[in-house]
C-alpha cells in the first residue's frame, strides 16, 4: 500500500529554558496508510524541520523531505530503507536537518509497518526475542556537590542500580570541583552501582583539559566518560582513548547518519557508541550501528533523554543483543514529554526493563496531551501556505 499522509506537530513547553533539556519541545510525526496509523519523534528543533519537509527545492540535490516520502509504498520493511536512501539522496545539501527530519518520520513508518503485521519493530528486525536491559537513570548534575549527592541518594532509594550525571557546571568550576561532584554521585549511588559521567561535549578538542578528570572518574571506578568533545572530533577521542584503559570513552548521539557513529567506533576509540534513533535517521540506520558495534566488540547503548515514545523507538535495534545489556532512562523530563504516552515502560522490581512486545512501538500516543502542547503554526512563502498545523 502508499503512504497516504504524513502530518508534522509541534508540540512546546509554554516556557523553555536555556538548559541541556530536549524534553521542552517535540516533533511529533503521524504517518497514515490504508487506515494504519504510525507515530514518531525526532530529536530536532520542530520549526527548523518542519521547515526543511515543506522548503521548496534550492535545487535538485536540495528537495523538501515531502517529496520522498509521499505516495511511496510501504509493505515492508525494505520499503522503509527505501524511502530513508531515497530522502537522503534527494535532500543532499539540506542533509543534517533532513537526517533529522528523516528519523522522526521513520520512526513512524516503522510503527505502521509494526500495526499492519501485527509485530513489534524488534521483531521486524529480524531478533527472535527480546533482552531485558538495565536502565540507568540519566540527570544532570546538582549545582552544588551536595545537591549531586542527593540526587544520587534519591534515585538509588528509587530501585536504580546504574545512573550518569552530566552537563550542568561540570567543566566549568575547575578540576577540583568536578571531582567533588563525581565523588558525591559515587557515594550517593554506593560502590555497588554503575556510575557513568557525561562531560556535555565541554572540552571541544581539549584533550589535557578533558584528560585532568581521568584520575577522579578511575578513583570513582566511572564505568564511562561520555562525550567528553565535540561529536565529530575524532582525533581528540582515539588519543584520550589512548590514555584510559579502565574508563572506557563513550559517544555518538551527535552522529546523524551511521557512517558518522561507525567512524567513531573505528577512529575513536569509544568503548560505548550511544545512538538516538530519534537524530540518526531512525531506527533502520541505529541498528546497521548496533550491528557494527556488535562485530567490532563495541556495547551499543541508546540515547534517550525525552518521552518514553522515544525510549520505546531507540530500544528496538538493539533489543535482541545480549552483550549491549545497559540503557538510558530519562529521569527528568518535562511535562510534555511524561503525557504524550498513554502507557510507560516502567522498571521492574528487579530494577531490569521489559522492552514492549506489542505491534510497533507497542506505546500508546495520548491524544489529549498532543492537543495541549500543539503549537498552532503556518508557514507561508509568496503567499502560498506550505504548512498549517494538522488535526490532531
Amino acid at each position: 500500500m502508499k503512504i497516504d499522509s504524513v502530518d508534522l506537530f509541534y508540540l512546546r513547553m509554554p516556557e523553555v529554558l536555556d538548559i541541556g533539556d530536549g524534553s521542552q519541545d517535540a516533533l511529533l510525526v503521524r504517518v497514515t496508510a490504508g487506515g494504519f496509523v504510525g507515530w514518531g519523534e525526532a530529536e530536532a528543533s520542530p520549526l527548523t524541520s518542519i521547515a526543511s519537509w515543506i522548503a521548496p527545492m534550492s535545487h535538485s540535490a536540495c528537495h523538501p523531505v515531502i517529496d520522498s516520502v509521499m505516495g511511496e509504498n510501504i509493505d515492508s520493511p525494505a520499503d522503509v530503507f527505501a524511502i530513508a536512501r531515497k530522502v537522503r539522496a534527494n535532500s543532499f545539501y539540506a542533509i543534517i536537518q533532513s537526517d533529522l527530519t528523516l528519523s522522526g518520520i521513520e520512526i513512524a513508518l516503522w510503527d505502521l509497518l509494526g500495526q499492519m503485521k501485527g509485530e513489534p519493530i524488534w521483531k521486524l528486525l529480524g531478533y527472535k526475542t527480546a533482552e531485558r536491559k538495565l536502565p540507568y537513570a540519566s540527570v544532570l548534575f546538582g549545582d552544588t556537590a551536595a545537591e549531586t549527592l542527593q540526587k544520587a541518594i534519591d534515585i538509588r532509594k528509587q530501585g536504580f542500580s546504574a545512573i550518569k550525571f552530566g552537563w550542568g557546571p561540570f567543566g566549568r568550576f575547575g578540576v577540583e570541583a568536578d571531582a567533588e561532584h563525581i565523588f558525591a554521585a559515587r557515594e550517593g549511588i554506593g560502590q555497588d552501582a554503575h556510575l557513568m559521567i557525561d562531560g556535555g561535549t565541554i572540552f571541544d578538542e581539549d584533550v589535557e583539559a578533558a584528560a585532568l578528570r581521568l584520575p577522579a572518574l578511575s578513583q570513582a571506578n566511572v564505568l564511562w566518560y561520555e562525550e567528553p568533545f565535540a561529536a565529530a572530533a575524532l582525533s581528540a577521542y582515539g588519543e584520550l582513548s589512548r590514555r584510559t584503559p579502565q574508563v572506557k570513552l563513550a559517544g555518538g548521539e551527535g552522529a546523524h547518519n551511521p557512517h558518522q557513529a561507525e567512524h567513531l567506533i573505528d577512529h575513536g576509540g569509544v568503548g560505548f557508541v550511544q545512538i538516538d534513533t530519534g537524530y540518526i535517521g531512525g531506527i533502520g540506520d541505529a541498528y546497521r550501528v548496533a550491528q557494527y558495534a556488535k562485530a567490532r566488540g563495541v556495547q551499543f547503548v541508546n540515547h534517550t533523554f525525552t518521552s518514553h515514545s522515544a525510549l520505546s523507538a531507540s530500544l528496538q535495534p538493539f533489543a535482541g543483543l545480549k552483550d549491549s545489556w545497559i540503557t538510558e532512562y530519562p529521569m527528568e523530563p518535562k511535562s510534555l514529554c511524561v503525557e504524550l504516552t498513554v502507557d510507560k515502560i516502567e522498571v521492574e522490581s528487579d530494577g531490569m526493563i521489559t522492552i514492549p512486545d506489542r505491534p510497533g512501538i507497542g506505546l500508546e500516543i495520548n491524544l489529549a496531551a498532543v492537543k495541549k502542547y500543539l503549537v498552532d503554526t503556518e508557514i507561508k512563502v509568496a503567499g502560498k501556505v506550505l504548512y498549517k498545523t494538522p488535526t490532531v
